[in-house]
């Protein structure tokens, strides 16, 4: 595979028309996010290219409970013993492995298609714990510090992280970046997630990676507020 570098330390590593973030800043790997079901080889693959081990992914975080973002979980606990986080909102979702609380496409036909080729909330999932629940406005002492952004709409955990001060804003799926930034496929709250996306573009980040399609690394600040105030 192809592990594409975001910033130095930040890889995004493609997991099945989602993306999965890998930090590698220390000793200990930070992986965030596990994609569709039956693609942890993508991962495994993404350390090997980076000389590393699986099994130095000690923390797996996550920035919501869909099963495009924690499909692969499980077989990435099981092989390398990883911690897990989540906001506390998700965790039932996940602890039981569905259903999933439904959503809203948000608006245009694109993803309206989108909403219903992809997410069942009926769907089931391998079940896992999570170790930890996180909340807005904490730090957690991985890779360095990654501050939580509470940032619900798309779903109620959503969660978005703050690398390296404002370097990479980890956006999950508050905005997704396919034919440029903007909504994601859907809602569980619009007015909640409009909220969270000018809650985001605020941060005027200088680079910005999301749950599906390519990053920005350039301009990354103005086109979030762009994608935030667009209708």
């Amino acid at each position: 595979m192809e592990l594409k570098k975001i910033i130095d330390g930040a890889y995004l590593v493609p997991m099945g028309n989602a993306n999965a973030v890998l930090l590698d800043a220390g000793p200990e790997l930070v992986l965030i996010d596990a994609g569709f079901p039956g693609k942890a080889d993508k991962v495994f693959e993404a350390v090997t290219e980076l000389g590393r081990k699986p099994t130095e992914i000690k923390h797996l975080v996550f920035t919501h409970g869909h099963p495009d973002h924690i499909g692969s979980a499980v077989p990435l606990i099981q092989a390398t013993g990883a911690r897990t986080y989540m906001h506390a909102a998700d965790v039932p979702m996940v602890e039981s492995g569905g259903p999933f609380r439904p959503m809203k496409p948000a608006p245009g036909l694109v993803r309206n298609i989108m909403l219903r080729l992809v997410f069942d909330e009926k769907e089931r999932t391998a079940p896992f714990r999570v170790d930890q629940h996180i909340a807005d406005g904490e730090t957690l002492p991985l890779a360095g510090g990654l501050r939580v952004i509470h940032a619900p709409g798309h779903c109620a955990g959503q969660v978005a992280f703050l690398w390296q001060g404002t370097r990479l804003l980890i956006a999950g799926d508050v905005f997704i970046n396919i034919l440029g930034a903007g909504d994601p496929i859907g809602f569980e709250d619009e007015a909640e997630g409009r909220s969270s996306q000018r809650k985001l573009a605020a941060l005027a980040p200088q680079a910005v990676c999301f749950g599906h399609g390519g990053s920005i690394v350039k301009d990354a600040a103005s086109q979030l507020q762009r994608a935030a105030t667009r209708r």
